[in-house]
């Protein structure tokens, strides 16, 4: 097995390809953030001469070229995973004190910028009789050409308006209104790279908390220790409980409901949860549908119900491959209130020579683990 880690970096317009040897070299650092509620971003540094062949590749590329696309490929001890697919926003060149030691860092985004990137406004495009899922498959089908496969979890009280009485239209660009349908459920929407090159999966769904841990984040275990620090806070006196109002069709009088954080997709992960310590009075949802306004409800009880996060740092050579966001992760040695499964919230690699390291966000519903082991 190839021991060790190694980079790759591709980079073009729709389908990039991989770059020169001479570019690799120049490459001094890279960073990348990956978030499960946001846009994951990438920051590429690199030592720029005035005839090195970077001033084609970024500057002259970007400038002709609407989206010049990057991915990055991390293999660790002989596994290539992608950290990164997206596409450039800004290139700023740092003079340096001569000619040869120049600084050139290029920045991008995900692919969300594509879906952001529209020369046509399509505001008040119609969608009649489509729930919510169909209406984000269909415009993540758009964007096929740069491997996005969507992957989208119908929402738990659908809300399928009849075209006599409603008919959706879009608001704003395509990512606008794909994170606007998802916030109005309680969903998230992200673009997650890989498996292979060139293929993306754009969720549409729930956050989801279930599924194989990754291999335990260890501390204070002497030998089997692969976390350089970790600190972990709990937060009591936020937790709501949300109510929302449905009205009556026929009295017109609004009806409260109390929602609780119930969610078949993000169930505990810790044994003590918080109890609700103060009410949301949700009054606009009067206005709405009810099962609008039960997602609306959902959205914002689940919003609240991390009452236990964690922060660290670790060095990807010791632990032995790449951190992932959005995935489950177990803690050992940090004692019995917060040892357990948490859910990677977010993800910071930054690698240069020699050095590869990831700081790192975790987030759980309460204290002491629902489960006596974690995977090692």
């Amino acid at each position: 097995m190839l021991k060790g880690i190694y980079l790759t970096l591709l980079v073009g317009p729709v389908v990039p390809m991989p770059v020169p040897q001479i570019v690799t070299d120049a490459l001094t650092s890279v960073k990348v953030i990956s978030n499960t509620d946001d846009k994951s971003v990438f920051e590429l540094s690199f030592t720029l001469s005035n005839k090195s062949p970077l001033q084609t590749i970024f500057l002259l590329a970007a400038g002709s070229t609407p989206l010049l696309r990057v991915i990055l490929i991390v293999t660790v001890n002989g596994s290539p995973q992608v950290l990164m697919d997206g596409v450039t926003t800004m290139t700023q060149v740092t003079p340096g004190a001569d000619p040869s030691h120049s600084t050139l860092t290029v920045t991008g985004e995900d692919l969300t910028k594509v879906m952001a990137s529209n020369m046509v406004d399509l505001s008040g495009l119609p969608y009649p009789a489509m729930p919510p899922e169909a209406r984000v498959a269909l415009i993540i089908a758009k964007y096929a050409m740069f491997g996005l496969i969507p992957f989208v979890v119908p929402s738990f009280f659908p809300d399928l308006p009849l075209p006599t009485e409603r008919i959706p239209t879009q608001k704003g660009n395509d990512l606008e209104y794909v994170r606007q349908l998802a916030s109005d459920v309680g969903y998230v929407f992200y673009i997650d790279p890989g498996p292979a090159p060139g293929v993306n999966t754009a969720y549409w769904g729930p956050e989801i908390k279930i599924g194989p841990p990754q291999p335990a984040l260890n501390l204070n275990m002497d030998a089997f220790t692969n976390v350089e620090s970790i600190n972990f806070n709990f937060r009591t006196g936020e937790k709501v409980l949300p109510i929302v109002f449905i009205q009556n069709a026929l009295t017109k009088a609004p009806i409260p409901i109390p929602i609780p954080d119930i969610n078949p997709l993000q169930p505990p992960l810790g044994a003590s949860a918080l109890l609700p310590t103060r009410i949301e009075v949700l009054r606009d949802t009067a206005k709405a549908s009810p099962m609008q306004a039960i997602s609306r409800g959902l959205a914002v009880a689940s919003s609240s119900a991390d009452a236990v996060t964690g922060s660290g740092s670790l060095d990807v050579l010791r632990y032995g491959r790449l951190l992932k966001a959005r995935q489950l992760v177990g803690v050992r040695g940090a004692g019995l209130a917060f040892d357990g499964l948490y859910f990677v919230k977010s993800v910071t690699s930054t690698m240069k020579r020699r050095e590869f390291k990831q700081n790192f966000e975790l987030t759980r519903n309460g204290l002491v683990s629902i489960t006596p082991t974690v995977p090692v």
